[in-house]
């Protein structure tokens, strides 16, 4: 795995993005501020999808959430993930939430810049469980994910996503959890054997 980096906006490559201050022009000026901030509005919705659709399965719809050329780079503390793709990176997914898997990943605290009318980075807080049953194992920390994202056709896609851990426990289960609703045991993919 790669050696630690500072994380930092600098280092992350996240600038400053387009002021959020109103203007004090035309109406024409006042429209492109409240597009801006519907924009941060969209782009929060669209990476709660993301984390809602992973952790129910839900693999057709976190299709539409990514560019077809989205790039994936996380590091965690025994991994580092780098995908390429759409594609490549649903079927990832449906591979680890699978009915043998739990999984809950909350992103809070968004840092959203609007650098263009197409274009916009972010940086998000992660907090997340994920059992993996059929090892007797679970995953929990925190990560630090930063984002860029692309306006197509008037959606905002996610087109690079990265994170690197904060802090990550791994604990082996003694016996698997008696979970009184498991979603993704209905739900999840078929695990490969």
């Amino acid at each position: 795995m790669s050696e630690r980096q500072v994380l930092n906006k600098k280092n992350l490559g996240i600038t400053a993005g387009l002021p959020l201050k109103a203007s004090e022009g035309s109406i024409e000026e006042l429209r492109n501020d409240i597009q801006r901030l519907m924009d941060i509005e969209a782009i929060k919705q669209l990476k709660h999808a993301y984390f809602r659709c992973v952790d129910t399965a839900n693999l057709e719809e976190l299709a539409t959430l990514f560019h077809n050329d989205v790039t994936v780079h996380f590091r965690g503390g025994n991994y580092e993930w780098k995908l390429q793709g759409k594609h490549e990176y649903v079927a990832s997914i449906g591979q680890s939430f699978t009915t043998e898997a739990v999984g809950q990943h909350n992103a809070h605290h968004p840092e959203i810049q609007i650098l263009s009318d197409t274009e916009a980075t972010a940086l998000w807080y992660l907090a997340d469980n994920m059992w993996i049953l059929n090892h007797n194992f679970k995953t929990h920390g925190t990560a630090l994910y930063w984002d860029r994202y692309l306006k197509v056709d008037g959606r905002w896609l996610i087109k690079d996503t990265n994170y690197e851990r904060i802090y990550e426990i791994n604990d082996a289960l003694e016996e698997r959890p008696k979970f009184s609703s498991h979603y993704l045991g209905v739900h999840g993919t078929k695990p490969q054997t």
